[in-house]
């Protein structure tokens, strides 16, 4: 690093910018008077081997500071240092003692900011206020990258209709992580290990991973203990982002400086040769520093009072609309622009498919943290029209942490494509499955595409994204098998997580041998997925529901890297007769597009009086929705483009005999699947449909669904 020389550097293309003969560095701060970049050899450096100062009369264009370093080269290891005024009730906290990372760093080393902090804090030091690291062995560093080494072999984002979408939520590690997943240790749990099991995700059907945050984060920022075993536990879902462009470093086979964004796109390109794609969980309502006694790793050294939004009275503290100490100043114009970049740079440069937003009302809020209501908010309305993202799925999670609760009417502007977690079809469905009385008109409702929701402003069912269980809550398998939530090993007494479940144990608690039971639970799970992939709006199914993957009752398994959140491999042959119901479902949804419709249904077809779509009670007549109570029946009417499709549900404790709908000319009734039949023949294959005898009525036992299609 003798060798290198210093330039004056140019402002705009913020980050680590490499080109032929070196990189340019560009970072944002209004009120710093003084910019150090920091250098180092090696990872595992204890002490930076340069430190150069940026001249605020030649590196410095408004509020950005720049420098060009001449003989860097890709892998360059580095961070800043930041001096400026230290006034908390005017949110100003510079601290020329930390050493702070790039928000456009592209990846990260290795190491733990907490443990590097934490190990400091016991000599006495003091992690917001103190002094300067030590020892920065273990303590990450940004690294330089270089985006075009990279051979994506004319790869490119897939831009698959939403219609056409099924998405399938899961964890990168903990899909592969456990030694069941047959992987060789080295690559299990990483983004080479999930490549490994692209196959059984395209044999399954889906046509898209939701993944978990891979954001940059610190899985040791936890400091409860599991109290059974002692052991620490970590933050493993990830929704406490760092880095806003690099791919998690512990997730990469390959750790060496720059070696996990090669990998992350190794899978990308992997999964869309496979014909899916990739949407991320993205969160950019709040950072991992915390409240007014957090960390400082980067947004609190450089601007704190232009990345956070701040109380107007004394902004020593931070609002906090995401339960995690502070909120994101999304619609300050800074803040916007970063995460637009953000954006754009995984689209870009990494080629992911969509993103879902957690806790998205939080990017509609003020800067004051007020709701925007008439003037939409800026920064939605930005994303929704941007020219780079125009084809890219955007999901929002459409409420926050203080209340704003936007289902429905998610802000995007006269255009709006956002569409959105529907919270409303979770609990409808799941109390409706549960057997509860008097759900018939509400599930009716969520069949159909949740108009209530989003039949306005030109929106269509695709604006719902349908989905029974996810991460956040019980696995599909422990909705069927648990009364209440048993979080007892996440260290707090069993007080986090969600009491509201709408869950039923079917007469025990937990795992259960009883024949009666367990055919019981194993009947509601495929109603449960029947639903899921009937009803109008993008389906979303929870990694590993297919093979009744279990969490033992823990609805809120943030922070288990362990056996409880990996998948158990070994249930997907144990229960493969349930994946293969799965798949024939998903194969179904996906060759008769009049389950995934792009319009609301009429109440009659342009040239003909048959309606779309037609509810029946158990005589075949118009139901009396003030008295239909545990069971629903309707038909979709192919009118001549596609077959008609009958779907009904019995959810009393009595077997019924239901009238069959008439069919017009010849056209007969087939058996596609029977929840009460067992595997292999509770769902039958494409082509092997079999025809009914009895074409008038139907015995549909207790508790159980039936598809019929006509031919």
């Amino acid at each position: 690093m003798t060798d290198i020389k210093v330039h004056n550097g140019k402002p705009m293309g913020f980050g680590a910018v490499l080109t032929e003969g070196g990189v340019n560095f560009s970072i944002y701060s209004r009120d710093a008077t003084k910019v150090s970049l920091v250098l180092f050899e090696n990872e595992s450096d204890q002490k930076p081997s340069r430190i150069v100062e940026f001249d605020p009369h030649k590196n410095r264009t408004g509020d950005v500071w720049h420098i060009y370093i001449e003989g860097l080269e890709e892998g360059a290891l580095y961070l800043y240092k930041v001096d400026g005024p230290y006034i908390p009730p005017k949110g100003l906290r510079f601290n020329s003692n930390k050493y702070l990372f790039d928000p456009y760093a592209k990846a990260f080393t290795s190491g733990s900011v907490f443990r590097s902090y934490n190990k400091q804090w016991k000599q006495g030091f003091d992690g917001n206020m103190g002094g300067e690291l030590q020892d920065l062995s273990d303590f990450p560093k940004c690294v330089v990258v270089d985006n075009d080494s990279f051979d994506w072999e004319g790869d490119r984002p897939l831009n698959r209709p939403l219609e056409q979408t099924v998405i399938y939520e899961t964890h990168v590690k903990g899909f592969t992580a456990s030694e069941t997943s047959g992987l060789a240790r080295e690559i299990a749990g990483t983004y080479r290990g999930f490549e490994e099991k692209v196959d059984y995700l395209r044999k399954l059907g889906i046509t898209a991973v939701e993944l978990l945050p891979v954001f940059e984060f610190d899985e040791n920022e936890n400091a409860n203990t599991n109290p059974r075993t002692g052991e620490m536990l970590v933050n493993y879902w990830g929704y406490s982002t760092i880095g806003f462009f690099a791919p998690k470093t512990s997730y990469a086979a390959d750790r060496s400086p720059g070696g996990p964004v090669r990998e992350f796109k190794q899978m990308v390109k992997t999964l869309h040769k496979a014909g899916i794609e990739v949407i991320l969980d993205v969160v950019y309502n709040h950072t991992a520093e915390g409240n007014e006694r957090g960390y400082t790793f980067e947004f609190r050294g450089l601007q704190n009072d232009v990345y956070y939004s701040l109380p107007a009275s004394d902004k020593n503290y931070y609002m906090n609309f995401s339960g995690c100490g502070n909120s994101v100043n999304c619609n300050n114009p800074v803040t916007s622009a970063f995460i637009l970049d953000s954006l754009r740079y995984w689209v870009l440069e990494m080629h992911v498919d969509g993103f879902r937003f957690d806790l998205a009302s939080i990017l509609s809020r003020s800067p004051s943290g007020a709701p925007l209501h008439g003037d939409l908010p800026s920064l939605t309305v930005a994303i929704n029209d941007d020219p780079v993202l125009s084809h890219t799925k955007i999901i929002a999670e459409p409420w926050d942490c203080a209340g704003l609760y936007q289902l429905g009417g998610f802000p995007g502007g006269p255009k709006n494509r956002w569409s959105e977690w529907n919270g409303k079809f979770r609990d409808d469905i799941r109390r409706f499955i549960r057997g509860d009385e008097h759900l018939s008109t509400a599930a009716a409702t969520r069949v159909s595409g949740s108009s209530d929701c989003y039949n306005h402003d030109g929106r269509s069912p695709l604006a719902s994204i349908n989905f029974i269980t996810a991460h956040d809550g019980f696995t599909l398998n422990d909705l069927v098998s648990y009364n209440g939530k048993h979080n007892e090993e996440n260290g707090e007494c069993n007080r986090d997580g969600s009491d509201d479940n709408l869950s039923y144990n079917n007469g025990f608690e937990g795992e259960c041998t009883n024949p009666k039971i367990e055919h019981a639970r194993l009947q509601t799970i495929k109603n449960a997925l029947i639903y899921l992939f009937v009803s109008q709006g993008v389906p979303m199914m929870l990694g590993g529901d297919e093979m009744r993957r279990t969490q033992n009752g823990n609805n809120n398994a943030y922070c288990q890297d362990n056996q409880l959140s990996w998948f158990n491999w070994n249930l997907a042959e144990k229960n493969k007769g349930l994946v293969r119901f799965t798949s024939l479902l998903i194969e179904l949804r996906k060759s008769h597009n009049i389950f995934s419709r792009i319009k609301f249904f009429r109440d009659t077809y342009e040239t003909s009086a048959i309606p779309e779509i037609s509810w029946y009670d158990i005589n075949a007549k118009v139901p009396d929705w003030a008295k239909m109570s545990r069971f629903l029946a309707f038909k979709l009417n192919g009118l001549e483009v596609d077959n008609d499709f009958y779907v009904a549900t019995n959810l009393d404790q009595y077997d019924l005999t239901i009238t069959l709908p008439t069919l017009p000319g010849n056209k007969k009734w087939h058996r596609v699947a029977d929840t009460a039949f067992e595997s292999p023949d509770d769902i039958l294959e494409k082509g092997n449909e079999e025809l009914l005898r009895e074409q008038k009525r139907y015995v549909l036992i207790s508790g159980a669904t039936v598809i019929l299609m006509s031919k």
